[in-house]
């Protein structure tokens, strides 16, 4: 197959094709300079070839749509280094984050943005990632869709801290086939004060910018939600944070990106699996609609490390204290200790499921097909537990049907034994 291209005035979307608690939230318009609604764009993406690997007629309409209107973006500031105040303009480390409001960080790419989409902007939140707790995540997804309900894409901004877990839950939660990106940076916009100078060096104004530009083109219609920063994005099932610093934190490792923003051009490069259920939406949609259940349905899990003579006491504390789930993150292929094993083979009898991973940061697990002790493949521990609770949540003690939720919702993979399917 060969790279598809199309040429416009302004910017390229290349694709590869691939190889077979309540929270009030603050609504703001952009203002005049965003252009009239329903416009054609002016500058941004203006075409998109639809990868004839896909095969997919709702893609193809999805990319083709936006072609002679302006897209609507809605982008959803929830906090984190891309809204933080440094002490000066050579400060990187030093800064508050969540001093910005999202409607001032996208007015600020004014008037180049309102060149490619109609902006809105949803203040849900302004704080640190790591302050967030399931039941705002549960109130975010239910954000995202309502965006979604009049917007053609939605952007979340968040610190990078969990921003993967972010990612993640609204990948498996958010009943649209629309894009969603997450975005965020390494740097404070800001020095002194929320309207003083900009950092030297900020990346929170290319990548906001370049996150509605991606959201606007459809590129990553049907892919789920996607991580972008640094001109790169992920698949929020498999992108994690490698660096506490370093501006490339994010990696996907193994699989790599899906792809890239050079300027005027988009390049995808691959996509998900569960694109090959983009034509048949009831497919494509994971069972956690959680419009259907309260966020205190959303029952604990916690995460327990193995390493060098593990003791057993924290699985028991944790099956004690009521959890009803947790994933071990072991050593090598999963293992843990046998200490560790004992304490978990009694709070399996005592109603405790357990999905096992690995501290590796990548790699796969396998194991057998019956109890409560479920393989969790390749993801990562903090992701596994995001899908356990859902699982939970919706199967609460169906373990057949959860290990069936872990093994395909988890783990999807391209068929090689026909064209296009994931596996299921």
């Amino acid at each position: 197959m060969s790279h598809l291209k199309n040429r416009s005035s302004r910017t390229n979307v290349i694709l590869v094709p691939l190889l077979a608690v309540a929270l009030a939230a603050t609504v703001v318009t952009l203002g005049p300079e965003s252009g009239p609604a329903g416009s054609a764009p002016t500058g941004g993406v203006e075409a998109v070839v639809g990868p004839t690997g896909i095969r997919s007629v709702a893609y193809t309409q999805a990319v083709a749509a936006v072609q002679n209107r302006k897209p609507k973006v809605t982008v959803i500031g929830t906090g984190g280094t891309i809204s933080g105040v440094a002490t000066s303009r050579s400060s990187f480390t030093n800064y508050r984050s969540g001093s910005i409001t999202i409607q001032s960080l996208v007015g600020q790419l004014q008037p180049e943005i309102g060149q490619v989409a109609d902006v809105t902007t949803v203040q849900f939140g302004n704080k640190g990632s790591g302050g967030y707790t399931i039941a705002e995540f549960h109130a975010l997804t239910l954000a995202v869709e309502k965006a979604l309900a009049e917007s053609d894409g939605v952007v979340v901004t968040s610190g990078t801290d969990t921003m993967e877990e972010f990612a993640y839950w609204l990948d498996l939660t958010v009943r649209s086939r629309k894009p969603v990106v997450m975005t965020g940076a390494m740097r404070p916009w800001a020095a002194v004060t929320p309207d003083g100078p900009q950092v030297i060096g900020a990346d929170g104004p290319a990548n906001l910018y370049n996150s509605i530009v991606l959201a606007a083109s459809q590129s990553t219609y049907c892919y789920g939600t996607v991580l972008m920063l640094g001109d790169e994005f992920h698949a929020a099932r498999d992108v994690t944070k490698t660096s506490s610093y370093r501006m490339d934190t994010f990696q996907t490792r193994e699989f790599g990106v899906l792809g890239w923003i050079d300027g005027p051009n988009i390049k995808v490069g691959r996509a998900p699996a569960r694109v090959a259920d983009c034509d048949n939406k009831n497919a494509w949609y994971t069972p956690f609609d959680l419009s259907t259940v309260p966020a205190t349905a959303v029952p604990r899990v916690e995460v327990v490390h193995g390493y060098q003579q593990a003791g057993g006491e924290a699985i028991t504390a944790f099956a004690n204290a009521g959890v009803k789930g947790i994933v071990t993150a072991g050593t090598g292929a999963g293992g843990i200790s046998s200490a560790q094993g004992a304490a978990r083979t009694a709070a399996v009898n005592a109603g405790v499921v357990f999905v096992s991973t690995t501290r590796t940061g990548s790699g796969s697990v396998y194991g057998g097909t019956t109890g409560s002790v479920i393989a969790g493949d390749d993801l990562l521990p903090q992701k596994a537990r995001l899908l356990l609770m859902l699982s939970l949540a919706f199967a609460p003690g169906d373990v057949a049907k959860i290990r069936e939720w872990v093994t395909t919702l988890g783990n999807p993979e391209w068929s090689t034994a026909h064209e296009g399917g994931p596996k299921d």
